[in-house]
């Protein structure tokens, strides 16, 4: 069964790594900027959202544990923030380690955390998701979650060249 730790202030540090390689890569292919700019944008808005780190008031970031191997394991990562006047929590992150995927461990790990939340009188659980990552919306449709919304874009660049 999957529990929950705080993430601790020493390994905040490999989150940030993992968390800013992940979402620049998000960034780039739903937003079409430059790896680099994708990188620059994951900083700010990391800084933005966490400018105290795991002290960050208003936010909840996790280390998520498991047992694997006959010992407690750190597989994944979870950061939410709960808004206890809507009742409801965001997570902004999710994750599980590559090489702890496909063993059900994400199934478990949103069990949890519901249940934990429900015992503290939450009664919604939202997020986001990309809508080129298939595995996620898979886990996420059949854990009962339901699509609330679609992010659209379309670029504009070039539209002064097409204009007669």
């Amino acid at each position: 069964m999957v529990s929950f730790r705080p993430l601790t202030e020493d390994e905040y540090p490999a989150y940030l790594d993992y968390f800013i390689d992940d979402y620049a890569g998000e960034i780039a292919t739903n937003y079409g900027l430059s790896q680099h700019d994708s990188v620059a944008r994951a900083k700010q808005e990391i800084a933005e959202m966490l400018p105290e780190g795991v002290n960050t008031h208003g936010h909840v970031l996790l280390s998520l544990v498991a047992p694997i191997d006959q010992s407690d394991r750190h597989v994944g990562y979870l950061w939410y923030k709960p808004d206890t006047m809507m009742r409801s929590v965001f997570i902004y992150d999710f994750h599980i380690f590559i090489s702890c995927q496909g063993q059900g461990l994400g199934k478990q790990t949103l069990r949890a955390l519901e249940a934990h939340l429900h015992e503290k009188g939450f009664k919604e659980i939202r997020l986001r998701v990309a809508g080129d990552n298939a595995r996620a919306r898979h886990l996420y449709e059949s854990s009962g979650f339901g699509i609330t919304g679609i992010n659209m874009s379309k670029s504009i660049v070039g539209l002064a060249e097409k204009t007669p």
